[in-house]
């Protein structure tokens, strides 16, 4: 880190409420303190949209080189695609010994920051947690993540009103999934409680 960077504020330095993972830290790129970022999605916009990117310590066997001790606010000069990985140029970051400390690290940007989807386009974030209802009313569970299969997304589906908890995978296409409803809280498929 830069010592000759001005102090940041406490409103700089406050985690936001809203914060969402949206990639981790792979490598440093070249010599002058770039960082290379796997980002979590094939569209990465959440990170170019997004000057502020707060980053933490990796967790569990990924654990990076100096590691963090602390979340840490990065100010982002530059950010570009670099084949299947952003590269970014942050203020904080003055060296390549800095960015390969930085290794391992996750990435995180404030929810608010992403830019608007489009009518019937979803950020993954906001689906999570949502009740899945079938057409005639019967609860499926609720969305407690997604699968990106390459051709289109799986809403992964968990009830765990039963003895034991049952997991159901449906295509989030529009073949199979009538309305979401995030206001509601809810999504509304055509899938049977016994698929």
């Amino acid at each position: 880190m830069n010592p000759n960077q001005p102090a940041a504020s406490a409103d700089d330095l406050a985690w936001p409420e809203d914060a969402v993972e949206v990639g981790r830290i792979v490598d440093a790129f070249g010599i002058k303190g770039w960082i290379k970022v796997q980002p979590y999605s094939a569209d990465p916009q959440a990170l170019f949209s997004s000057r502020r990117w707060f980053v933490k310590p990796p967790e569990g066997p990924r654990r990076g080189k100096a590691g963090l001790a602390q979340p840490v606010l990065l100010k982002i000069t530059q950010a570009k695609d670099h084949g299947d990985v952003v590269v970014a140029c942050a203020q904080e970051v003055e060296d390549r010994n800095a960015a390969e400390a930085l290794k391992g690290a996750r990435v995180f940007v404030s929810r608010a920051s992403f830019p608007t989807a489009e009518a019937d386009e979803f950020y993954w974030v906001d689906l999570i947690g949502l009740v899945v209802v079938n057409r005639q009313g019967e609860a499926l569970g609720s969305v407690a993540d997604l699968l990106d299969t390459g051709a289109h997304s799986v809403l992964r589906v968990l009830d765990a009103s039963q003895p034991e908890p049952v997991e159901r995978l449906i295509p989030f296409v529009s073949a199979y999934v009538d309305e979401v409803d995030q206001a509601q809280g809810r999504i509304v498929v055509d899938w049977g409680l016994d698929y």
